[in-house]
């Protein structure tokens, strides 16, 4: 069997960095297509958006030492500000605030639930990231407390679901927990 040959760091340190530049060189390209053609859509804004929101993914993912659940983390913040940033380039409807980063919140939520039942015994490893993401899901609550979101349904739905999977993961690992807390403070 002919097995594919491994590309050296030096290579792909120079594929990615060759990858970037041909991704700074399209970011201009589109951004002077937008002002000759139609400089009152900022549609260049956006897809340069999306083109930053690519190589965050990129390059985190490079990182052969990221835990999935940190994964999880970047791709909830990244997918949440890119949103938000749409939205502001749209004109601001709020659409974001209300419908995106609540079902954000929800996939998050539900990837993380996934990670603890495939592999319970790792929870310590995911802990921390399960609890930012519970206290992310709390936004929607400060928004819809500010009158910032004119539907908190989903807002509210959200820090339902994050708190029940905070539950769900605490009762499926307390017994590894109570175990990872008695070795690490010698109880």
């Amino acid at each position: 069997m002919i097995y594919p040959q491994k590309i050296n760091a030096n290579r792909s340190d120079f594929i990615i960095k060759i990858s970037i530049l041909g991704s700074i060189l399209l970011a201009i390209i589109l951004l002077i297509i937008n002002k000759i053609t139609t400089p009152q859509i900022p549609w260049a804004a956006l897809t340069n958006s999306g083109i930053v929101y690519i190589w965050i993914t990129v390059l985190y993912a490079i990182n052969k030492n990221i835990n999935i659940a940190g994964h999880v983390l970047i791709q909830t913040i990244a997918i949440s500000l890119l949103t938000v940033y749409i939205d502001y380039r749209l004109g601001f409807d709020g659409w974001s605030l209300s419908i995106a980063i609540p079902i954000i919140i929800i996939i998050a939520n539900l990837t993380m639930l996934i990670l603890t039942i495939v592999s319970h015994k790792k929870y310590i490893r995911y802990a921390i990231y399960q609890l930012i993401i519970v206290l992310l899901s709390m936004i929607p609550v400060i928004l819809i407390t500010e009158k910032l979101v004119e539907e908190p349904i989903l807002g509210i739905v959200a820090t339902g679901v994050s708190i029940l999977n905070l539950i769900i993961t605490l009762v499926l690992s307390a017994r590894d927990v109570k175990e990872a807390i008695i070795r690490k403070f010698h109880l």
